[in-house]
């Protein structure tokens, strides 16, 4: 009831994307259908049948992606301060987004069967006539299992798939950078037990030593002064007036000093020693020690430790080589490949291959696009424009890869037809509007999750007086800086995998 009531209550843009959603999810649920309506056609083609069902997973893959971009973008879903109490924690939230996407999915689902069944001619008595006839199964029944199954496919995957996404995570902490420990040579990680330099190979410092259990003697020999001072002022006659001033001056400048130093600090520039004996030396003293009480007030005022930045370039060596065993599949595919045959299930796996690569290297290129743009002595115009690119790489990297993946397929499909006059059908269309239309919505959204997500600092920039457009040149410097790198990158991804498909 919570799933349909914030979807009722969603604004017009939310309720649009997910209406894209359902429509992604009735195109991939028809193409499954007609895949089971050729395998009931014609039983005695096994092979054909399975390879329309391995093509599907093209659209239900770019379904399922979308699905997620739009969870992500959702600001109804989104954990906010305060809906804990009221049992809306990040675990609520998540399972609200998994139904939310799920409901929509299905609504395209039963979409599809409903289109389905009217061009068989179950709804009016009168099948439709045309090229898709053959893969309708006319005059026979469809077996119920298999078409609940099948239109189950994409709202299961895209609920799961969302569930994943948004699951809670514990924030990585950043590591402390305040103390460092010196440890003996070689020493691996941080372990309990701490040892200064040169300890290892000390006479004796491989025995127990009773002397940790003791108590520090810093205290005792306080004690034992105090009590020596006590005795000391309680036999001593009365002192004269000028050592008395000289006392009094002596203990406000104590209690001056000792009121600059924060309690339970030391001066700056000293070294400091943990129970171990251990040496430990803090890099900065200005921030006094922050208060850990039980319930966690000390970490409320300062905010959450915070996160390890990510890496976005450590993926770019690994998205060529997948790019480049893809592209080697496919050509080992279309090399094997008659010539009036369809496209095999290698040539799938090779465009698999590539696509993943491509979305493995899009946060690597356009971070490194960002690196560009402030390279020999930028301006504020290409300063601001490759400070943002490379902030929002990881938002927009991967659809900008899969987008690109699926332009070069998009350009090696329309070489090949005119090359060899191929009629690729009604179907064939279909699913490449479905997949064409999916990653492209798929970086419309991403582009629109970062621009929320730095909104905060267009209005700061727009209250220091950057006028308005500069930041509308900023914007248009990024994506020419990104069509001038994934441009001829596409190019050159479909001139390699058409090249095979051609021969």
């Amino acid at each position: 009831m919570l799933a349909l009531r914030l979807t009722r209550a969603a604004r017009l843009a939310v309720q649009l994307r997910r209406l894209l959603v359902a429509s992604a999810s009735a195109g991939t649920g028809f193409l499954l259908l007609c895949a089971l309506g050729h395998a009931l056609t014609h039983p005695d083609a096994p092979g054909a049948s399975s390879l329309r069902l391995a093509w599907c997973a093209a659209p239900l893959a770019a379904t399922v992606y979308l699905a997620v971009a739009v969870a992500r973008a959702d600001p109804g879903t989104r954990p906010r301060p305060g809906l804990s109490a009221i049992g809306l924690g990040p675990g609520r939230l998540m399972a609200v987004s998994a139904t939310t996407t799920a409901l929509s999915a299905a609504l395209g689902s039963v979409a599809a069967l409903l289109g389905f069944l009217y061009l068989r001619g179950d709804l009016t008595g009168a099948p439709v006539d045309g090229a898709v006839s053959g893969v309708l199964a006319l005059g026979q029944r469809l077996p119920a299992p298999a078409v609940v199954t099948l239109l189950a496919l994409v709202p299961a995957a895209a609920s799961a798939a969302v569930a994943l996404t948004l699951r809670p995570r514990a924030p990585r902490p950043a590591p402390s950078a305040g103390s460092r420990r010196y440890g003996r040579f070689g020493a691996y990680g941080w372990g309990a037990a701490r040892e200064t330099f040169g300890a290892y190979g000390r006479y004796g410092a491989r025995l127990a030593s009773a002397s940790a259990s003791a108590p520090a003697p810093a205290p005792a020999s306080a004690s034992a002064s105090a009590s020596a001072s006590a005795s000391a002022s309680a036999s001593a006659p009365a002192p004269a007036p000028a050592p008395a001033s000289a006392s009094a001056s002596a203990s406000a400048s104590a209690s001056a000093s000792a009121s600059a130093q924060p309690a339970g600090g030391r001066p700056a520039g000293a070294a400091q020693a943990d129970p171990s004996g251990a040496l430990l030396t803090q890099a900065s003293d200005t921030r006094p020690p922050a208060t850990t009480d039980g319930d966690g007030s000390a970490q409320d005022a300062t905010g959450p430790a915070p996160a390890t930045p990510r890496a976005h370039t450590t993926l770019l060596p690994w998205g060529i080589a997948v790019l480049t065993a893809g592209l080697a599949v496919e050509t080992y595919a279309g090399d094997t490949a008659t010539r009036d045959a369809a496209p095999s299930a290698g040539v799938l796996l090779g465009w698999a291959l590539a696509t993943l690569g491509l979305a493995l290297a899009g946060p690597g290129l356009t971070h490194l696009c960002g690196r560009l743009l402030q390279a020999v002595r930028p301006g504020a115009l290409r300063l601001l424009a490759g400070r943002v690119l490379m902030e929002e790489s990881h938002r927009i990297g991967r659809p900008l890869g899969v987008v690109c993946a699926v332009a070069s397929a998009a350009y090696a499909a329309a070489a090949l037809h005119d090359a060899d006059a191929t009629d690729f059908g009604p179907l064939s269309l279909i699913g490449a509007v479905v997949v064409a239309g999916c990653t492209v919505a798929t970086l419309l959204t991403a582009a629109v999750e970062a621009k929320h997500a730095r909104s905060d600092t267009t209005d700061a920039l727009l209250r220091l007086g950057a006028p308005p457009t500069t930041l509308r040149a900023a914007a248009a410097l990024r994506a020419g800086a990104l069509l001038a790198v994934f441009g001829p990158l596409t190019l050159v991804v479909a001139q390699l995998a058409s090249l095979p498909l051609a021969r």
